[in-house]
């Protein structure tokens, strides 16, 4: 479980690194940063900083940012009722990332699959984002992404973000985990 002190170091974090790259947030957006570290308490390793700027019924914008080698764990959006799941478009801003997708599997992947969670890494096949590249995911589609030696920005462009359906593979993870006061 986060320490309060510890999402706001992260917030502050996120904060500049944006700034840095000339994306600034309004007090209000920079009090709305979400630490997600699905419940496993390594944060370092596996988790994302993200501030959604909009999620509406239709479409959805948001700012992924990782630290040197942060994994968002693997997953996918899947159908709900008759809806299509999540589509999402992947833009980087800043660093390199690495995303995992279903396909043919790549023979040497870059990443670094968090120790002790190496069962619930299953699709491998690799595409490299370099700053101003992107990669579509359709709905339904497992994938995971690291970030480089430096982190990494990543714009989110999607059809209506429902975080609260998302599947994902290893079954420790919680999508909103808790947060401590002290």
């Amino acid at each position: 479980m986060l320490k309060q002190s510890q999402v706001d170091q992260l917030q502050a974090q996120t904060a500049e690194m944006l700034a840095q790259q000339g994306i600034l947030l309004t007090p209000e957006e920079h009090k709305a940063i979400e630490i997600a570290d699905f419940g496993l308490g390594e944060i370092e390793r596996t988790g994302l900083e993200l501030i959604t700027y909009i999620n509406t019924d239709r479409y959805c914008a948001k700012e992924l940012v990782l630290l040197p080698y942060q994994t968002c764990p693997e997953h996918k959006h899947p159908f709900i009722n008759a809806t299509p799941g999540k589509m999402e478009t992947f833009r980087c801003r800043w660093g390199r990332v690495w995303l995992y997708v279903e396909g043919e599997p790549t023979a040497t992947i870059q990443a670094h699959i968090p120790t002790g969670s190496e069962d619930y890494y299953t699709v491998f096949h690799e595409i490299e984002l370099h700053p101003g590249e992107q990669y579509t995911i359709p709905p339904d589609t497992l994938h995971w992404f690291q970030s480089g030696t430096e982190g990494a920005i990543v714009s989110e462009f999607s059809s209506t973000s429902r975080d609260e359906y998302d599947i994902f593979t290893d079954p420790r993870i919680r999508r909103q985990p808790e947060i401590a006061e002290a």
